[in-house]
């Protein structure tokens, strides 16, 4: 995707669940608090650009400042469900771009189970929507 890419932009803009594995001095805003010190493994949602550059850029190797959580999107329920029946999952209500967000938090996760149940679901879903782009007027009953 390009820098200006409309969809990527969209995609760098959804909100991660994550948490700081540090107390952070001047953040204490973002999770609405009295104290200007954000507190260590205080839940929080970031946009995805955001929470990828603070995870992967921590000054402290050993321990990240930022620890990212798979979103709901992403959840055990989710990828069952996915896993059951791919066609029928409405992936939209999810997350709008279900697709590029999970190819983006997969590069950061490593995660190759559920690697291949999206790949699975993608094809699945993929081939119903070429079946029916084909099949204008067949299996509905309808003239096209």
């Amino acid at each position: 995707m390009s820098y200006y890419d409309v969809d990527a932009i969209l995609t760098d803009a959804q909100k991660i669940p994550c948490h700081f594995t540090l107390a952070v001095p001047g953040l204490g805003h973002l999770d609405a608090s009295s104290t200007p010190t954000l507190k260590a493994s205080t839940p929080l949602s970031l946009p995805l650009w955001l929470a990828e550059t603070v995870a992967l850029n921590s000054p402290t190797p050993p321990k990240p400042v930022l620890s990212l959580d798979l979103p709901e999107a992403l959840s055990p329920a989710v990828i069952a469900a996915l896993k059951a029946s791919p066609t029928s999952v409405d992936l939209r209500a999810q997350a709008p771009y279900f697709f590029a967000l999970a190819a983006r938090l997969l590069a950061l996760f490593d995660d190759e189970p559920m690697l291949a149940v999206l790949q699975d679901a993608f094809k699945k879903r993929s081939r119903e929507i070429v079946d029916h782009a084909s099949n204008v007027g067949g299996r509905s009953g309808g003239g096209g």
